[in-house]
């Protein structure tokens, strides 16, 4: 039995009741319809023209101070000067009279060696002196009493020069015996390690009981005297470091108080690890103010920078580059103003080129915007923002 399709427009038969399917599909139509028929008296009652697009707020705020314009490293007080302390002899630690933080006096013994063995060298060089003592002794008198038969020509002159050479050959032995007697002494006055200036013990690197070779590092001493604040330059950085330059240094444990600096030295090679540069600068302040291991921060006036950026949420990129819409408060309108930019901050971009103080920047919302549209400028307490 064929089904029958009712319009909108043909009567529905009471007699036998249609289906379920074709009263669906007819109130269908029936809305089609009655939606194009509102269209039509719609764009009569507007003569035809399109309705006017409409005007989308948008929150704008004036360019702020740029936070990248000064750059900030970390750092930590060290020493000016800074001296690994070694035993010269190798030898067995017996004794190590300081511990790390001591304040040591120029001289005073900081460890000790076992001298057994360099007290045998010592006296085995002091016999062996003795021994070229009395040969040279010996060989002067033969030379003495060789040239007196000389004279009366007694003996001939090859025996006398022999004789000669064999005095200065002992004056040799005896002179190469006293060296080794003194180098012997010194070895010997070398198991004691002793603070080359007045200064604080700031590491250790061994034990009593511990075997040590000579040169090896047993202590680091901070000598008193200038402090300075030792730091890593990043790569990108490092062209903007140079010996001389002017920063400022601001500790951690005295926030807000910042002491004019200067970069005394740049290391010239990266370290291998943290591809890093060590760089030093010496600090203008009180005596007494830099203490030890203290953590600090250095910063760097950005030269670069022109003093004004926006926040991150107004950066727009587009194939040039990267600019801001700028709200015209006249025209009611935003425009897309290209600017250059410097190192992204975390919340804010600083503006190198592009930008004036009073420019009214779209803050957020940029991506939905395109140029020359309308906008209502309103400030963060949802006020118009006026010219």
């Amino acid at each position: 039995m064929r089904s029958r399709i009712f319009s909108a427009s043909t009567p529905v038969s009471h007699g036998a009741p249609a289906r379920p399917g074709g009263r669906r599909r007819g109130f269908a139509t029936g809305a089609a319809v009655l939606a194009a028929a509102l269209s039509l008296a719609l764009a009569a009652c507007g003569d035809g023209k399109p309705a006017a697009e409409a005007v989308r707020p948008v929150l704008v705020s004036r360019p702020t101070g740029a936070v990248n314009a000064v750059s900030a490293y970390a750092g930590e007080v060290r020493a000016r000067e800074e001296s690994p302390l070694s035993f010269r002899v190798a030898g067995k630690l017996i004794e190590r009279k300081v511990d790390v933080g001591a304040h040591v006096a120029a001289g005073q013994v900081l460890a000790v060696l076992d001298p057994g063995d360099l007290e045998a060298q010592s006296r085995a060089a002091q016999a062996q002196f003795a021994a070229a003592e009395a040969e040279y002794a010996r060989a002067r008198a033969d030379q003495v009493r060789f040239a007196q038969l000389g004279k009366d020509q007694l003996v001939s002159r090859s025996t006398m020069d022999a004789q000669d050479a064999a005095a200065k050959a002992a004056q040799a032995q005896l002179n190469s015996a006293r060296a080794n007697l003194d180098v012997a002494r010194n070895q010997s006055a070398y198991t004691q390690l002793r603070a080359p200036a007045e200064g604080v013990i700031a590491s250790r690197s061994a034990e009593a009981g511990q075997v040590v070779a000579a040169g090896q590092q047993v202590f680091a001493l901070a000598a008193d005297g200038a402090r300075e604040v030792a730091f890593a330059v990043p790569e990108g950085a490092i062209a903007t470091f140079k010996p001389g330059q002017q920063v400022l240094v601001e500790l951690w444990s005295i926030p807000g108080k910042r002491w004019p600096a200067r970069v005394r030295e740049v290391s010239p090679a990266a370290d291998p690890a943290s591809r890093t540069y060590a760089a030093r600068v010496s600090v203008d302040a009180p005596a007494g103010t830099l203490e030890l291991g203290q953590s600090a921060r250095i910063y760097q006036p950005d030269a670069a920078a022109s003093g004004l950026s926006v926040p991150l949420a107004a950066v727009q990129r587009t194939g040039n580059g990267t600019a801001v819409f700028v709200a015209d408060v006249a025209s009611a309108t935003v425009k897309l103003k290209p600017i250059v930019t410097g190192p992204f901050g975390q919340e804010r971009v600083p503006v190198i080129k592009g930008l004036s103080a009073g420019d009214w920047v779209v803050s957020a919302g940029g991506h939905l915007l395109r140029d020359g549209q309308k906008v209502l400028a309103v400030d963060r307490d949802n006020h118009p923002v006026e010219k």
